[in-house]
C-alpha cells in the first residue's frame, strides 16, 4: 500500500473520530441542559432517564418529517420548550398511586416527560388524531415505558364513559383551547378532590371568563403559578383547578359544542 493511500486512510480516520467527538460533546451538553433545567424544579434525573428523553427526541424528529407533530425542530429548543416546560408541573403533582390523563396530548406533552421523570405515575395520553397516537405508541415502545397508554378519541366522547369519567387524580392539558373550553373538556375526567392542571403559556386573561364554567362543572381555581422557563425569557403560567363536587351528567356536551358555545 502506498504512503499516499495510508495518509488518506489515516486522515479519514481522524475526521471520523473528531466528528464522533463533536457529536458526543453536543449530546453531553444537551443532557446537561436537560438535567439542569429539571433541577430548576427540584426534579432529579438520572442517566437512564436522560437517555429516555433523548430516544424520545430522536423519534419525535424522525416522525415529524412524516406528520406534523411540532414546529420546534432544534434539539436545544425541544429540550427547553417541550421537555423542561412539561416537567415544570411535576412539583404540583403530589401523592402516591397517581392516575393522570393528558388531554389533547399531541406529541406527548406534558404526559410523557412526566412519566419518564416520575415512573410511579400511571399516565393516559388522549388525542383525537390516530396518526399521533401511533407516534405516541412508538415512543412508549422505544423507551420501554410501562404504566402508560395512548388512546385515540375526543375528550367529549371519552369523558362520558364510565371507565374514564371521574377516574383520574390529575388531568393535564397544554395549549389545547381556551380555559372555559378546557374546563368542560378536562374536569369531567377528574375525581372529586382531584386537580386539573392547565398549562397556559404567558396568558392568564381567560381566568375571568372561566367563572361560569367553573361553577357549572364543579371546580375552583386553587393556584396560579407563574415562572420564567429556564434558559429563556419566556413567561409561563400554570393554573391549578381543584374539583370540589361531581360534574353534572350533561357535561361535557357533544363533540364540537364546548368549543363553539363555551360556558362564558
Amino acid at each position: 500500500m502506498s504512503e499516499f493511500v495510508v495518509n488518506v486512510i489515516f486522515s479519514l480516520f481522524l475526521i471520523l473520530k473528531n466528528g464522533d467527538c463533536v457529536v458526543d460533546n453536543v449530546d453531553n451538553e444537551l443532557k446537561n441542559l436537560l438535567i439542569a433545567g429539571a433541577n430548576e424544579f427540584n426534579i432529579p434525573l438520572n442517566e437512564e432517564q436522560a437517555e429516555k428523553f433523548f430516544k424520545y427526541k430522536n423519534v419525535l424528529k424522525e416522525w415529524n418529517e412524516k406528520i406534523n407533530l411540532t414546529a420546534i425542530e432544534d434539539d436545544r429548543d425541544i429540550i427547553i420548550k417541550h421537555f423542561i416546560d412539561s416537567l415544570s408541573i411535576l412539583p404540583l403533582i403530589k401523592g402516591d398511586n397517581i392516575k393522570l390523563i393528558d388531554v389533547g396530548t399531541g406529541a406527548g406533552f406534558p404526559g410523557i416527560p412526566v412519566k419518564i421523570a416520575r415512573e410511579s405515575i400511571e399516565v393516559t395520553l388522549l388525542d383525537s388524531l390516530d396518526k399521533r397516537v401511533k407516534f405516541l405508541n412508538e415512543v412508549i415502545k422505544e423507551d420501554g415505558l410501562t404504566g402508560i397508554k395512548a388512546l385515540h378519541g375526543r375528550a367529549e366522547e371519552k369523558a362520558v364513559l364510565p371507565e374514564f369519567r371521574e377516574k383520574y387524580d390529575i388531568c393535564t392539558a397544554r395549549a389545547v383551547a381556551s380555559l372555559p373550553v378546557l374546563i368542560e373538556y378536562c374536569l369531567p375526567f377528574v375525581k372529586v378532590g382531584g386537580c386539573f392542571i392547565a398549562m397556559k403559556g404567558s396568558s392568564t386573561e381567560e381566568i375571568d371568563s372561566s367563572k361560569k364554567a367553573l361553577d357549572i362543572i364543579g371546580g375552583k381555581i386553587e393556584e396560579v403559578k407563574d415562572f420564567n422557563l429556564p434558559f429563556t425569557d419566556s413567561k409561563r403560567n400554570v393554573i391549578v383547578i381543584r374539583k370540589f363536587r361531581q360534574t353534572p351528567t350533561k357535561y361535557p356536551r357533544k363533540a364540537g359544542k364546548p368549543s363553539k358555545e363555551p360556558l362564558i
